[in-house]
């Protein structure tokens, strides 16, 4: 299993699922060895055993590589279509481009990739370095599936079932429309379709996210299928806080990016104000719309009532709900969103945008559209007015995560497992 993230270092759901769905995974009798490019060594391998693709030697010799960039020819992000050649200009042009290629990585013979595993500017570079090191790890190791989360490790699972021949899993948490709207970055739009189309099964975090990878990047029906996410019972508890404030307050926590929907949290808290005082909001995260919405916050003047914490992770997050009295979530695309799951484990009352996977499987949500600024306010101010409009909120949704366990995502993963093991297996044999 490739991952980019693994708790307790995070930076949003996705490291919080591989860690559910691991932990389930083991639960079903499977082993699970989860490769990540730089790991600290605190992680929690009771389910899993961590690689750290840090640690690995991605060749021994040169002609360890050469064999690997024989069968691995797609490691730039570039296209391999170019029009008007005829087939000996044609080979002559990719003789140069896989020449490039090797000039590009200066591959280092028996030395070590030190990866960041962050988000930075070298990206794409880290993610094509990770993807040599997958194919070191592919051939180093005894596996029957590679499961490849995101974009970001798409490469990496491409190399590993080349070298390998194993059937590939991609899953995918969210999309290049879900971060950006219609304005994608091509060069990660190009990664993520790659994957998919190597892929012999693709796994959707929710019907949503499956209707994107269909329709948008032209994938056949019967080859995605839909795992909802779950949400972890095991560190369930009572946690008493003492309150700073006598007000109520309404939590938002997430990345503040044009996907999440911050200005539209915004908006409805001042709306919100408009007609009670006896509460504050509490912005909970970091991103590129930090200060931008700080600045809106300020020229609403709503300041005084509005809090914003940055980026929360571990026990903070697990005390900023045990502080809230309400959860909003109004992402304007949202593939899943396991955030409202953890608010409703703690009894916190939640409020999701319709354009959200999770709406798929909560009843005991209050559901908006993300941009009816109206009906958010409304919402927000119902269940911080109405008590019994809560307590039944909280009681039944309480009961309805309850039954979204990892364990029951992990069993349908280990049947998608089955099936393409299965597949391999009749198409060797044909």
């Amino acid at each position: 299993m490739f991952g980019w993230e693994f708790p307790p270092h995070i930076s949003g759901g996705l490291g919080t699922a591989c860690d559910g769905l691991t932990k389930g995974l083991a639960k079903h009798q499977v082993e699970v060895l989860f490769v990540m490019p730089s790991a600290s060594g605190d992680e929690d391998q009771s389910a899993v055993q961590i690689i750290n693709a840090s640690d690995v030697v991605a060749f021994q010799t040169k002609e360890e590589a050469h064999t690997l960039f024989e069968k691995v020819q797609f490691l730039q992000v570039t296209s391999n279509l170019i029009p008007y050649l005829g087939p000996d200009e044609y080979t002559e042009q990719m003789d140069l481009h896989r020449q490039e290629e090797w000039n590009t990585f200066k591959i280092s013979f028996g030395n070590k990739y030190k990866f960041s595993g962050k988000y930075g500017t070298n990206l794409m570079e880290e993610v094509m370095r990770y993807a040599l090191v997958a194919s070191a790890i592919a051939r180093q190791h005894t596996f029957d599936v590679i499961h490849a989360h995101d974009w970001l490790t798409n490469m990496a699972g491409i190399a590993a079932k080349r070298v390998s021949g194993k059937p590939l899993v991609i899953h995918v948490h969210a999309t290049e429309y879900d971060r950006t709207g219609e304005d994608v970055n091509q060069q990660v739009y190009d990664l993520e379709r790659r994957g998919m189309e190597a892929a012999d099964r693709i796994i959707a975090v929710s019907d949503l996210t499956r209707n994107t990878i269909i329709n948008k990047y032209h994938i056949h029906p019967d080859k995605v299928v839909t795992v909802h996410n779950a949400v972890d019972f095991s560190t369930v508890e009572d946690r008493h806080v003492v309150r700073g404030v006598p007000e109520k307050i309404v939590t938002f926590l997430g990345r503040i990016t044009y996907q999440k929907g911050p200005e539209y949290f915004i908006e409805a808290a001042y709306k919100v104000l408009q007609k009670t005082k006896d509460v504050r909001f509490v912005m909970a995260g970091s991103g590129d719309m930090f200060h931008r919405s700080i600045r809106r916050v300020a020229k609403l003047g709503i300041s005084s009532h509005f809090h914003f914490t940055g980026f929360l992770r571990g026990e903070d997050v697990k005390n900023m709900f045990a502080h809230s009295d309400v959860y909003v979530m109004p992402s304007v695309s949202e593939p899943f969103g396991i955030s409202p799951l953890e608010a409703m484990r703690a009894g916190v009352p939640a409020i999701i945008s319709k354009q959200s996977g999770v709406a798929e499987v909560l009843n005991h949500a209050i559901k908006v559209d993300f941009w009816d600024v109206n009906a958010l306010a409304d919402a927000m101010y119902g269940l911080l007015t109405y008590n019994a409009l809560r307590s039944m909120t909280v009681k039944h949704g309480l009961e309805e995560v309850n039954a979204l366990k990892w364990d029951h995502a992990a069993a349908k993963v280990k049947d998608i497992y089955r099936a393409v093991l299965e597949e391999s297996l009749k198409n060797t044999n044909v």
